[in-house]
């Protein structure tokens, strides 16, 4: 019994094979015509020894023969009875390989007729010869399992394209064992008249099939096997997904196997805490296969966990690129339950793994022996070439690398109490880690000598930055209001003074123009006090509704002025800005003090750009800046392209008096006063800056939302319009009647501000003090018209004063004067409450204006 050869099953697919006779072939011969030729040449000289006129019939009857014998063969030639044979094709190996190919081979012309056959097709289609052949639509037709696959392939023939198709006929006697076909279809070559033929193979791929049936059915066992064993598996690629999970992994962690191998799920899915950052910790080493041993916790669908021993295989390759891992899974539950040893064991990797502290054994040199899953995840974060977890030595800076080596040497010698030490991390941004070092038993020092843990200090040390510059600022703040509440008086006391110097001399006096002056500079000492209260938060804000890029573009010619033409100004508005609600003085304050700032960064020329834009809360928790919470903001970057600020410096420019600037040419209040108002107005305000490339101030202001505001109340309305109005209208009349309990307690700003007030007709009372007063307006019997009092004042302030006042005389009317703002003190006070206020330092014409102002009544 022989085996079958592949020749003889392709042509087994019908009926017994018939004889195949392959069709003659004719070859031409060149003795042939060389003797045709002779013959004629023979003729020819037999003519021309007979003489012209007797050879002349001879030639005549000659040349009608070969006329003759040329039509005849045009004839033939039409008729297809004679071919000019194509010699560029007669190769004899390419058409014996053609000829007698395993795959049937047929072509056809342009009307669907087999031009040429080989033997394997004239077998498939029972052919004897090629005039016998038929094409595959007429073999196949009629047969529906083959008749659909068949279409395609005509449909692509005509079409001119390339088309494959598979098919399976069933057995001529109806049995169950049917052959798989494969038929191809192209067009015979690229030229316009080969395109015109067309090429169809048939081969006979049953045993392919057979074979793919059978590995695919061992597939099938094999994966059957692996779901249903009794230790779980899965497999992870480089991006972390989860290509596949056995079933059994699924049904522990209850999680849907459809869900896997679709990017449906990845490993930190299914891994508790930092586990996973064990599994990808392992150093990659180019062409090696490495398989470690990883003890965690593997999460379930519903949150809860369950312990596990992972065996985890990773192949890398020559780039040292790790593929996808091939990881057992061995489930430890039942050592929880069944052996206490193995429960401690269990216990302890938990608690290894789970704490907050990055934990490593090391030996003396560094090199990291084992480390738990925090170490793992902090050692990624530093270095992506896996650098920290060879050794530990390179999580920390160059800088105070030493300081760790020496911890971990006096370890090596058993030391213990060693100090913990506090250092700068390896990376591009500033991160600082503690780190604490023991000693290990002594007979394991061979191979770890000593034990690591790691605490990331970063936020608390910047906390604490924080806070730190939080204090200094507000302390520096509450000096700066202390000194300038302290100035105001003494500069109400020189304005107060000046101003009756004034009064008493003409301008033709040659005295009159130093008490000018005098008058000048106590204004600018008060500009300077205001500017302290500023940035103390403690100066009267007076906030409206704006938007910014109406009041941006109101500022440009100011701007353009202070900058000067060697400095482009670039105003770039954003859309549909929202309202935020400021005080426009102070903020356009805060603008051209930044604009000064910048102009004096550029001293060669340069662009200052004032950008705004909405920041919603999302983009606002985004940006991550210390201290501002999350919420609708309107920014305005105020960006240059100056000096930029030294790092070293950054930290101090906010502070008052700080100044870069030659002496002389700043106060180094400018800086200061910008934060002071965009803190008060509850703002928040940062500096980006890079020496030699410029500085970029960012203010956020919070947006303002009309809806969220109180309507206020129509008398208190219709109060502030006639007020607006009076103040329009000059008063030429300030004179006044009624007695005044004026409440101070220096004692020479009380004196002048008395004199001033009887100057213009009043009768004053004084007090140096809030019980000092109580006195005084029991003393008057209530008959008190108006109290004018300072707010900070010993034993009793003004706010405590003005309650025991109302208890008193509820219409009592009173008039405050602070150096502070009214908001310092109006939130000790009872709600509702109605005073009037003026702020320190004034001119005796303003004390005047707001005393008759308070006194006279309503109209």
């Amino acid at each position: 019994m022989t085996a079958e050869t592949d020749h003889e099953r392709q042509i087994s697919l019908t009926a017994p094979n018939p004889m195949v006779h392959e069709p003659a072939r004719r070859g031409g011969s060149i003795v042939l015509v060389l003797l045709i030729a002779a013959a004629i040449i023979a003729a020819a000289v037999g003519f021309m020894t007979l003489g012209r006129t007797q050879a002349q019939p001879y030639i005549l009857g000659l040349l009608a023969l070969l006329a003759m014998v040329g039509l005849f063969t045009l004839f033939a030639f039409a008729a297809g009875i004679v071919r000019f044979a194509d010699r560029s094709n007669d190769d004899p190996i390419m058409r014996s390989v053609t000829d007698h190919a395993f795959d049937g081979i047929a072509v056809t012309d342009v009307r669907g007729h087999v031009v040429y056959a080989n033997v394997a097709y004239l077998a498939l289609t029972g052919a004897a010869n090629v005039q016998e052949a038929r094409p595959v639509e007429r073999v196949f037709i009629g047969n529906p399992d083959v008749s659909e696959a068949v279409f395609r392939l005509l449909k692509a023939s005509r079409e001119g394209k390339r088309q494959q198709e598979e098919v399976r006929v069933a057995a001529a006697d109806g049995s169950s064992h049917g052959r798989w076909l494969r038929m191809r279809v192209r067009p015979l070559g690229t030229s316009k008249r080969e395109a015109k033929s067309t090429v169809w193979t048939v081969a006979d791929i049953t045993r392919d099939r057979e074979r793919q049936e059978d590995v695919f059915q061992e597939l099938q066992h094999a994966i059957e096997y692996l779901d249903h064993a009794p230790c779980g598996f899965f497999s992870v690629n480089p991006k972390g997904e989860l290509v596949y999970v056995n079933a059994t992994l699924a049904n522990w962690l209850d999680h849907d196997l459809a869900e896997i191998g679709s990017g449906g799920l990845k490993l930190t899915d299914i891994v508790s805490g930092d586990g996973a950052s064990l599994l990808t910790s392992i150093v990659p080493v180019p062409g090696e296969v490495k398989t470690e041993v990883f003890d965690i916790d593997l999460r379930m669908r519903n949150g809860k966990t369950m312990p596990v021993r992972l065996y985890h295989k990773l192949a890398f390759g020559a780039d040292g690129v790790p593929g996808a891992s091939r990881t057992l899974v061995i489930s430890r539950a039942r050592d929880e339950r069944s052996d206490p040893q193995r429960a401690a064991e269990v216990r302890f990797m938990r608690f290894f793994d789970h704490t907050p502290m990055a934990i490593a054994t090391v030996d003396r040199g560094g090199t990291v022996v084992r480390g738990n899953a925090r170490f793992a995840k902090l050692a990624q974060s530093l270095s992506a070439s896996g650098a920290v977890n060879k050794s530990i030595l390179s999580a920390v800076s160059e800088r105070d690398r030493s300081l760790l080596i020496s911890a971990i040497g006096h370890a090596a010698e058993g030391q213990g109490d060693i100090p913990p030490v506090e250092a700068l991390l390896e990376g591009a941004k500033e991160r600082w880690g503690q780190f604490f070092v023991t000693a290990v038993e002594e007979d394991e020092r061979e191979t770890e000598a000593a034990i690591v843990y790691m605490l990331e200090t970063t936020e608390r040390r910047t906390l604490e930055n924080q806070i730190n510059q939080s204090q200094k600022m507000d302390m520096v703040g509450q000096l700066a209001g202390g000194i300038a509440h302290d100035f105001n008086n003494v500069l109400s006391a020189i304005m107060m003074a000046n101003d009756f110097l004034l009064n008493a001399h003409k301008p033709t006096v040659p005295s009159f123009q130093d008490i000018m002056q005098i008058k000048q500079n106590a204004t600018r000492a008060a500009t300077l006090v205001r500017q302290l209260l500023a940035f103390s938060r403690r100066q009267t804000l007076r906030p409206q509704v704006l938007h910014l890029g109406d009041a941006l573009s109101d500022l440009t010619m100011l701007l353009r002025r202070l900058i000067g033409e060697k400095v482009k100004l670039d105003l770039v508005h954003g859309r549909d800005l929202w309202p935020v609600k400021v005080d426009v003085s102070q903020f356009e304050q805060v603008i051209v003090n930044l604009a000064v700032n910048a102009r004096d960064a550029m001293a060669d020329g340069g662009t200052l750009t004032v950008r705004t834009v909405n920041v919603s809360a999302q983009e606002a928790e985004r940006l991550s800046y210390k201290g501002m919470p999350p919420s609708d903001y309107v920014r305005i970057d105020v960006s240059d392209t100056g000096t930029g600020i030294p790092a070293d410096i950054v930290e101090k420019i906010f502070e008052p008096f700080f100044s870069t600037k030659e002496v002389g040419k700043g106060t180094g209040l400018g800086l200061s006063t910008v934060y002071g108002i965009v803190k008060q107005t509850g703002g928040f305000i940062y500096v980006d800056s890079e020496a030699g490339k410029g500085t970029s101030f960012r203010i956020f202001l919070p947006r303002h939302h009309q809806e969220l505001e109180v309507a206020p109340d129509p008398a208190v309305v219709a109060a502030a319009a006639k007020e607006a109005a009076a103040e329009a209208k000059p008063r030429a009349d300030l004179t006044g009647q009624g007695t005044i309990l004026l409440v101070e307690d220096e004692e020479g700003l009380r004196s002048l501000n008395a004199r001033g007030l009887r100057s213009r007709g009043y009768t004053v009372v004084e007090a140096s003090n809030g019980i000092e007063a109580l006195e005084v307006l029991e003393e008057q019997d209530g008959k008190v018209d108006l109290v004018v009092s300072d707010v900070v004042m010993p034993e009793m302030d003004g706010p405590t004063l003005l309650k025991e006042m109302r208890a008193r005389n509820p219409d009592l009317k009173i008039i405050f004067v602070s150096g502070y703002a009214e908001e310092a003190f109006e939130k000790s006070l009872p709600e509702n409450e109605q005073f009037a206020f003026l702020a320190k330092p004034f001119a005796l014409s303003a004390l005047i204006a707001k005393v008759k102002e308070t006194m006279t009544p309503p109209s």
